[in-house]
C-alpha cells in the first residue's frame, strides 16, 4: 500500500470524475496497437478464457486490426486530436462552470478515459492531491452495460485498493431514462428537422454487445429500448416511424439485433428512401458515430438505393445536455456538505483553519 502524506485539518473538497471510453494518442498503427491491446484485454469487454483469448488477441487481432483502425481514425482526427477527447474536455469545463455557480465553489471536476489517457488512476490521484474527500464517478454511458459502466467501476475499485484513506464514494450506474437527457435528445431531433426535410424513419443506433451477454443478465438492450421509446414519445412518433438498431459488432458470434448496417442495406427495397439516424448511447461524437455511422453506413444506404441519409450529431457539449448531466450529478451528490443550502464556504474555511491550528498544537507535522 502506497505511503500518503496526510495533513491534519487539511481542506476537504468534493470531486467529480467524468469517465468515457478513450482514444488512441495518435491515428497510427502503433498507437492503435497499444490502445486496442488495453481495451480488448478487459475481461468485461471480451468474456472468453484468458489463455485462449490471449492467443487470439496477440496472435491474430493485434497483428491485423491496428492498421485498419488507424486508417479509420485518420478520417476523423482533428487539429485538437481525437474528437472524443476534445469534446469530453469541453463537457468537463462546461459542467464544472455550471456546478460552481450552483454550489458556490469548493468543487472539483476532472476527466478520465477507461482506456488510454488521461487514465482513471491519474485523474483519481489528481483529485486526491487537490483534497477531494468525497468523489462521485459518472461514466458517460447513459445505458448501463457490464462492458462499459461496470468496467469503469472495476478500474476505480482497483485504484482505490492502494489508497490507505478511502474517500466517500458514489458511483452512477446509468441515466438512460432521466427526463432532461430524454428532453435533450428530443430537442436535438426537432432542431434537425427544423433545418432539414424529415426522413421517413428515425433510427436509433446503439453500440452492440454480444447476444449472450444480454442472455446472461446484462440490462443494456432494455435500457436502449426504453431510451428510444421515451424519445419517440416526446416526438409523438407512430410506431412505424422509428426503430432501434445496433452497430459496431465484432467477431462471429451473434450480437444484439437488428444490425444497423444490414437494416440500412435492406430499407430502400422496402420503400424507405430517406432516414434520419441518431446515436443516443454516445455522449460525445467519436469514431463510431463519425466514421461508422456518418460515413460508412451512409454509403451502404445510398448504394442500396436510398436517397437521403442524415446523421443527427451526438449531444456533445450542448447546453441542454450539460444541464442534464449536472442534474444527474446533483441528484447523486445530495446530502454532501457542498450541496446543502446551509453550506457556507467562508465558515467552512474558518473551521478548517481552526482545526489545522489545533492539530499543529497537538504535534501534527506542518
Amino acid at each position: 500500500m502506497k505511503a500518503e502524506q496526510y495533513q491534519h485539518g487539511s481542506k476537504e473538497k468534493l470531486g467529480i470524475l467524468l469517465v468515457n471510453l478513450g482514444s488512441p494518442e495518435k491515428p497510427t498503427a502503433s498507437a492503435l496497437r497499444r490502445y486496442l491491446g488495453e481495451f480488448l484485454w478487459d475481461p468485461r469487454v471480451v468474456e472468453l478464457s484468458r489463455p485462449l483469448w490471449w492467443l487470439i488477441l496477440h496472435g491474430v487481432i493485434l497483428r491485423i486490426r491496428p492498421r485498419r483502425s488507424a486508417r479509420a481514425y485518420a478520417k476523423v482526427w482533428t487539429d485538437q486530436g481525437s474528437p472524443l477527447i476534445a469534446t469530453s474536455k469541453l463537457q468537463t469545463r462546461a459542467i464544472e462552470q455550471r456546478l460552481h455557480k450552483r454550489f458556490r465553489g469548493n468543487l472539483l471536476v476532472d476527466l478520465a478515459m477507461r482506456y488510454g489517457k488521461p487514465s482513471i488512476q491519474s485523474s483519481l490521484e489528481a483529485l486526491r492531491r487537490a483534497g477531494a474527500r468525497r468523489i462521485v464517478v459518472l461514466p458517460m454511458y447513459p445505458q448501463y452495460s457490464a462492458t462499459t459502466t461496470a468496467s469503469v467501476f472495476d478500474e476505480v475499485a482497483r485504484v482505490l485498493t492502494s489508497w490507505r484513506w478511502l474517500p466517500d464514494l458514489r458511483f452512477i450506474n446509468h441515466y438512460h431514462d432521466h427526463d432532461k437527457y430524454i428532453q435533450a435528445l428530443a430537442n436535438s431531433v426537432r432542431e434537425h428537422w427544423a433545418r432539414h426535410p424529415r426522413g421517413q424513419k428515425l433510427m436509433f443506433s446503439f453500440h452492440g454487445i454480444p447476444q449472450r451477454y444480454f442472455d446472461h443478465g446484462d440490462p443494456y438492450f432494455c435500457h436502449c429500448q426504453k431510451t428510444a421509446r421515451l424519445v419517440a414519445e416526446k416526438l409523438e412518433l407512430a410506431d412505424d416511424q422509428w426503430m432501434v438498431v445496433f452497430q459496431s459488432r465484432f467477431g462471429r458470434e451473434p450480437w444484439l439485433q437488428p444490425y444497423c448496417d444490414k437494416t440500412l442495406q435492406a430499407l430502400p427495397a422496402q420503400g424507405v428512401k430517406s432516414v434520419d439516424i441518431i446515436c443516443p448511447g454516445f455522449s460525445a461524437d467519436c469514431l463510431e458515430t463519425i466514421e461508422e455511422i456518418d460515413m460508412e453506413n451512409r454509403e451502404i444506404f445510398l448504394q442500396a438505393g436510398g436517397d437521403h441519409y442524415r446523421y443527427i450529431p451526438a449531444l456533445n457539449d450542448r447546453e441542454d445536455h450539460v444541464e442534464a448531466l449536472c442534474e444527474v450529478l446533483t441528484a447523486h451528490m445530495f446530502g454532501w456538505p457542498e450541496t446543502m443550502p446551509s453550506w457556507d464556504a467562508g465558515i467552512r474555511a474558518l473551521e478548517e483553519k481552526h482545526s489545522r491550528e489545533r492539530a499543529l498544537a497537538m504535534g501534527a507535522k506542518k
